[in-house]
Order: C-alpha cells, then sequence, then structure tokens
C-alpha cells in the first residue's frame, strides 16, 4: 500500500513537473478549458520506477498525495 502511494505520488509530481515544463517553454498541446467538477482528460507518464502509469489506471480508487520540498522557505 505504502509502494502504490508513493507510486501514485511520484506520478502527480512528474506530471506536475511536465506541465509546468510545457508552459514554460510553450511546448504544450491544444487543451479545452477544464472547470470544476470536470472529468480530467486521460493521460499516461512514465515513473521514476520505469513503469508507464495512466490516469485511468486509478479511477475509483481514494489516492493521497504527498508532497515535500525539505528545503521550502530556508536559507538553504
Amino acid at each position: 500500500m505504502a509502494r502504490l502511494r508513493l507510486r501514485t505520488a511520484a506520478a502527480t509530481l512528474s506530471a506536475i513537473a511536465v506541465g509546468l515544463g510545457r508552459a514554460l517553454w510553450g511546448r504544450h498541446e491544444t487543451m479545452s478549458e477544464l472547470n470544476v467538477g470536470d472529468t480530467a482528460p486521460d493521460f499516461s507518464l512514465a515513473g521514476s520506477d520505469g513503469a508507464t502509469y495512466r490516469l485511468s489506471d486509478f479511477a475509483g480508487k481514494t489516492m493521497i498525495v504527498v508532497a515535500w520540498f525539505p528545503k521550502a522557505f530556508t536559507g538553504g
């Protein structure tokens, strides 16, 4: 169970990083606007473990995403 949560967190953070990268460097696909309550479009990402994860693989499951930034708001 802990490994699944870790994989889910890694996949989520990867998705965020890819989205930010595409937004910052202009490499994005045309997408329609999503509104609150809309179903997210399905996508797939490669995890750090080499497996490919699809959003649809997690449909109907309860997920917890834990993200932390050890050096946030510190001088280090």
